[in-house]
């Protein structure tokens, strides 16, 4: 009998939540992030960020193989790492930061596959104790352009893959372009956490764990390049791979 394919959750954003009863809230994920999940054989199912015990946190990833943290528009708040707001800092959307949390600390405590992307890998750098940069343009002396208006045509900028990690080995290669659409960047590591990738002016683009079989935080969109770029899809097909074993 065939082995069935493994089940990665993606969480999905949420709007209209802070626009009173006039609207109605809505949640929503891009195609693209299912996509790249089934594409790489796995089922996806999408995630709503809703207000969550962590026992009913603990009972769903119990049905799944692995986690993807999607991008969004929006920062997550310096609070949660001990900082006072800058008067740069972006939107916050208080309810799906705290499920996101508080679900990548279950995840991360079960050892489940996680892929982090974009504002994915702040938060997985978050939880274990890191900080962010709140605007790399205030914050960061000569930082190029790393917030990109048109992620979906245009690649953006070079990085520099770091050597003997997780990431090196599933691209195979040492450098690659990359679109990003952040203005946050990793400014401490968490507890375990290495830098894998890095921008030409020293902003951190990855970022991945020691203490897990799979723990990846990538700063820019694999989604988006994968239906182009076989090294952007190895990065999914690597996240199924050991959700597959880990099943």
């Amino acid at each position: 009998m065939k082995p069935a394919a493994p089940l990665i959750g993606i969480t999905s954003d949420l709007a209209g939540a802070d626009r009173g009863k006039k609207v109605e809230p809505l949640y929503f994920l891009a195609q693209r992030y299912v996509k790249a999940i089934v594409d790489a054989g796995a089922i996806a199912l999408v995630l709503p960020p809703t207000s969550s015990s962590r026992s009913a946190l603990r009972r769903l990833l119990a049905h799944l193989d692995g986690l993807i943290l999607s991008g969004g528009n929006f920062d997550i708040h310096p609070n949660y790492y001990g900082e006072k707001p800058l008067a740069s800092l972006g939107m916050i959307k208080a309810e799906r930061s705290n499920f996101e949390l508080d679900l990548t600390a279950a995840a991360l405590s079960q050892d489940l596959p996680v892929l982090g992307i974009c504002g994915g890998a702040q938060a997985i750098n978050v939880v274990l104790g890191g900080s962010l940069y709140q605007d790399i343009g205030a914050q960061v002396a000569n930082a190029q352009e790393h917030q990109q208006s048109r992620k979906t045509v245009r690649r953006g900028h070079r990085i520099l893959i770091e050597p003997r990690t997780l990431l090196r080995k599933i691209l195979g290669r040492s450098h690659a372009e990359v679109n990003t659409t952040h203005h946050q960047s990793v400014k401490t590591l968490g507890q375990g956490l290495i830098v894998n990738a890095l921008a030409g002016d020293g902003v951190v683009e990855g970022i991945e764990s020691t203490r897990h079989a799979f723990v990846i935080g990538v700063q820019w969109h694999p989604e988006v390049l994968a239906p182009r770029q076989h090294h952007q899809r190895r990065i999914f097909a690597a996240l199924v791979a050991c959700a597959s074993r880990r099943r």
